[in-house]
């Protein structure tokens, strides 16, 4: 807009789009439930690499313990077989594949159970750590995956930094680990060389058990801090501002101006059938001024009486004034009124407990109908 008379331009500003994020204000409230769920859906969890990593570790040296005798023994088995091979057998080219296929095989058959154990172990890890809720959207092909500019911008992402020094920083402190360790047994390693197979096995095995312990203990600790930190910088990403949860609000319960006007139109709509309907009425009820329930007993239909029509304030007025061209009775009884009003929805029978006092409000109206029949045929 041109002010003409300092021959200025006003533009109009938008300041909402200054804010974080561009249109929703600065990011303050935690995540709803609803946010939560759609960020899980896109694979966007509390997850820590530490852990699959430390479970793995502990789990598969201790595999390997259990399991190391018999990886030995059938080792030792499969290089016997193998020579004893070379010096009966002549050696051609079908003999040398013949040989290879039964090595891999051997081999496979040694270190299959390793390999489950390590693919059930990380399955479980991650299980635990987000539970059970498959998605193949973090499948999906994005284009920013595969743009030059995205990579280059996450190669050198502060993220990716301080990913970078913390592999430093671990390899670094079981660097030291594994150096304290070994010298503790630096004595033990000069008897690998006068020592049977068998028994430089166990004391390897005790060796790697051992190192094995400290490195995951180690893990641990890290994982820990890791998935604390993992679950800070997730609630942290998934931040709403005041503006995002009113139209997420808006989306999930609908707009409350459009819902308040759906309940209005019901409360008429209601009401409407209840003046329809308040012509069957036996008895009003009322407070004398606040409450007013219109009662009907049809031993045909209901076992009991039942509301017919309530109403307080302004509607009470207007089921009196209705009942009034109706020449229906109405009949003061301000406890029962207001108890009827409170605790009996339109349709529903009187609970057993008010019978006594509803029956002698119709016993009453009913002789008083009779009353007036016999006065006017007399």
């Amino acid at each position: 807009m041109i002010n003409e008379k300092n021959r200025c331009i006003i533009l109009p500003m938008h300041l909402q789009l200054f804010a974080e994020g561009g249109g929703g204000g600065e990011k303050t409230e935690q995540a709803t439930p609803r946010k939560k769920e759609k960020a899980r859906e896109e694979g966007q969890v509390a997850k820590s690499n530490e852990i699959t990593t430390t479970f793995m570790l502990v789990i598969m040296f201790a595999s390997i313990k259990i399991l190391g005798p018999d990886i030995i023994n059938r080792t030792i088995g499969l290089m016997v077989e193998i020579t004893n091979l070379f010096g009966t057998s002549e050696i051609t080219p079908h003999f040398a594949n013949k040989l290879m296929q039964h090595i891999w095989i051997e081999g496979a058959f040694m270190i299959a159970p390793l390999c489950f154990i390590s693919f059930v172990v990380a399955f479980l890890a991650n299980i635990l750590q987000v539970g059970w809720k498959p998605s193949m959207k973090p499948m999906q092909p994005k284009l920013s995956n595969i743009s030059p500019i995205s990579g280059l911008k996450r190669m050198f992402s502060l993220k990716t930094v301080v990913e970078l020094i913390k592999s430093i920083i671990k390899i670094v402190i079981i660097m030291i680990i594994v150096y304290f360790s070994l010298r503790e047994y630096e004595n033990l390693i000069y008897l690998f060389y006068e020592l049977p197979i068998l028994e430089t096995y166990a004391l390897i095995m005790n060796i790697a058990l051992d190192l094995g312990i400290r490195i995951g203990m180690f893990f641990m600790i890290v994982a820990v801090i890791d998935y604390i930190y993992q679950k800070f910088s997730l609630a942290k990403k998934l931040k709403m501002s005041k503006q995002e949860i009113k139209d997420e609000y808006k989306l999930s319960e609908g707009n409350p101006e459009i819902k308040s006007k759906i309940r209005q139109r019901m409360r008429e709509a209601s009401m409407r059938r209840m003046m329809q309907d308040l012509p069957k009425a036996d008895v009003v009820i009322t407070n004398p001024t606040h409450f007013a329930v219109a009662i009907k007993y049809d031993e045909q239909t209901y076992g009991a009486p039942y509301v017919l029509a309530k109403g307080a304030d302004i509607m009470a007025g207007r089921i009196k004034s209705k009942a009034n061209e109706l020449n229906i009775q109405i009949v003061e009884n301000k406890p029962l009124a207001r108890t009827l009003y409170y605790t009996v929805e339109i349709g529903d029978e009187v609970p057993p407990e008010l019978y006594q006092t509803v029956a002698e409000v119709l016993a009453f109206v009913y002789n008083l109908k009779n009353s007036q029949k016999e006065g006017a045929r007399v």
